[in-house]
């Protein structure tokens, strides 16, 4: 099985991997986890302003502050992954990368960027969850 993690560096992304790695048999024998981070986009004027290689150094070393605690982790634990980041909105990224992957799951946290997000916003797993057509489960 190929489960696709969320993976925002929040707490709840750390319960979504510890329940994933606690449990094993969701993945099988041939299992592989995907681990997907993505950033939210600066805003044009930001952008145009530091150049498009600045720009994207910036996501790198956001992404990496995310991407590297896990992949040590899970290297550790000798588990069978994969590690990207994608610049967008969270929810349909998170979606088109299950979808892109073929993934039979996606595990995400069930919060993760605080209660205005939340409320200006909506919640992203609540919004992954409607638009998905493949299982989620949330980890809180």
């Amino acid at each position: 099985m190929k489960i696709l993690i969320a993976a925002d560096g929040s707490s709840f992304t750390k319960k979504a991997l510890a329940f994933v790695v606690t449990h094993p048999e969701l993945l099988g024998s041939d299992g592989e986890l995907v681990i997907l981070n993505v950033q939210p986009p600066l805003p044009p004027r930001v952008s145009a302003l530091a150049g498009s290689a600045t720009v994207h150094d910036y996501y790198q070393d956001e992404a990496a502050k995310v991407l590297g605690p896990i992949e040590e982790f899970l290297r550790q634990r000798q588990f069978r992954f994969t590690a990207r980041w994608v610049v967008g909105q969270p929810a349909s990224e998170i979606v088109a990368a299950a979808q892109h992957d073929t993934a039979h799951m996606i595990v995400m946290g069930t919060h993760g960027h605080g209660l205005l997000g939340r409320t200006l916003l909506g919640s992203v797993a609540q919004k992954v969850v409607a638009e998905s057509p493949i299982p989620v489960l949330l980890a809180k």
